[in-house]
């Protein structure tokens, strides 16, 4: 249907701590003829070299962003482009271990930190809104975007045409949208060809 991108996120390995689905993973990457991304239970710098090895084209890591800067330092050095910070969020504080458990950090302050250590892109979700159809969190996203002013790929909540283009305006350089287009209340290609 036109998908730029493909977003994959191992929710065994996000809890576990480890990736679980290495298998079917670089067979979903090697047969498609588009990028892919992964996250979920990504902990080391050799599991990230790993992933690129196989195809992947970017790399999420989460938890361990958080848990282990110097990891996002190092993979940001040797592999650039291909890391993207996930910040999952519930009230404006970041959630790690696959939602599981929050924290006290909060959103903004830890994406600057993050850009410190050489991050470039983000992954911002909502968890409240993730899979609920309802609507992304406009005013967070747009908070993040003028702070940090580098990429952000947006997620959770999104359920129309409406909300890709609302996210645009804002800034955001994409969206992952989910649960909409298994409920059909997105067509992928009307929203691709509206968006572009």
């Amino acid at each position: 249907m036109g998908a730029p991108r493909v977003h994959i996120v191992d929710l065994d390995g996000a809890a576990s701590g480890e990736l679980c689905n290495l298998d079917i993973i670089t067979e979903i990457a090697s047969a498609l003829l588009i990028p892919t991304q992964v996250g979920g239970g990504i902990r080391h710098l050799k599991t990230i070299q790993q992933l690129l090895k196989t195809g992947i084209e970017r790399v999420i890591l989460g938890t361990s962003a958080v848990k282990d800067p110097t990891l996002v330092k190092e993979a940001c050095r040797n592999f650039s482009e291909s890391i993207i910070v996930g910040i999952d969020t519930w009230e404006g504080h970041i959630a790690i271990h696959g939602w599981q458990q929050k924290t006290e950090l909060r959103a903004i302050e830890f994406a600057e930190s993050m850009v410190r250590l050489g991050v470039k892109r983000f992954i911002y979700t909502d968890i409240s809104r993730d899979g609920t159809l309802t609507e992304p969190n406009f005013t967070a996203i747009a908070n993040l975007a003028n702070t940090i002013r580098l990429p952000i790929i947006a997620a959770g909540g999104i359920s129309s045409l409406d909300h890709l283009r609302m996210l645009g305006q804002l800034g955001a350089e994409g969206a992952i949208v989910g649960k909409a287009l298994y409920t059909g209340d997105i067509n992928l290609k009307r929203a691709l060809a509206t968006i572009s």
